[in-house]
């Protein structure tokens, strides 16, 4: 987690019940929103290490962040512990292209000006794959509460303004075919974006119950003589 103020609602990765499964945090108290969100500091990679070899030694089965533009260090903390660990929504973008086709990816992210390159190639997202990228830089209630860390905001305004960027996206780019959501502050307002879209939304927390399963899975037990 990164060290933030800004309120963790329902649906936000850093608030326990968004899950329905046990969760535990530790807080990376060197990163926070300006130097992960506005622009990723790379010297901060030792300091998530470190506290994801201690979520491992705490016996977590396996390990995510609340921040998407953590995708750039995917490859090295991934290497660093023994337990599944995926940083971003990011990681998503490649299966969902996979899945619509030549239709375009549309990402929407709390802050374009820093979705570069290397954030994209660190999620395994190579030129090949048909994206647009949709910022909530300019949205002034979004920005003020997230990307300023104000501990207070006017959540049904964030609600409004990520709307609206949905609607701006797919009017501008007709031939999205899914969304995927790279800020984990987003989940909350999915609902809204599909309803305005009608469009498959994926986000951090259908990545985090796809690999819960993955490490839980349940017994089939026949009710029937085959």
């Amino acid at each position: 987690m990164l060290k933030t103020k800004f309120p963790r609602i329902p649906g936000d990765i850093g608030n326990f019940s968004t899950f329905n499964f046990p969760v535990v945090y530790r807080i990376v108290r060197e990163a926070g929103i300006d130097n992960v969100a506005r622009k990723t500091d790379i010297g901060l990679l030792d300091a998530f290490i470190r506290e994801a070899k201690e979520l491992e030694n705490m016996g977590a089965k396996a390990i995510t962040t609340s921040c998407g533009f953590l995708s750039l260090f995917q490859d090295e903390l991934a290497r660093s512990v023994r337990v599944p660990l995926f940083t971003s929504s990011l990681l998503l973008v490649p299966l969902v292209s996979m899945m619509i086709g030549k239709r375009k990816v549309g990402i929407i992210t709390a802050n374009s000006e820093n979705l570069t390159r290397k954030h994209l190639e660190g999620a395994g997202i190579d030129p090949s794959v048909p994206i647009v990228i949709k910022g909530l830089e300019d949205k002034k209630e979004f920005s003020k509460m997230i990307l300023n860390d104000n501990p207070v905001g006017d959540i049904a305004k964030i609600r409004e303004e990520v709307r609206d960027a949905a609607r701006e996206l797919v009017r501008e780019n007709p031939d999205v075919g899914a969304i995927v959501l790279e800020c984990t502050n987003l989940p909350p307002y999915a609902k809204i974006i599909q309803e305005v879209t009608n469009l498959p939304v994926f986000d951090i927390t259908i990545l985090t119950n796809m690999v819960y399963n993955s490490l839980n899975r349940k017994e089939f037990v026949p009710n029937i003589i085959w």
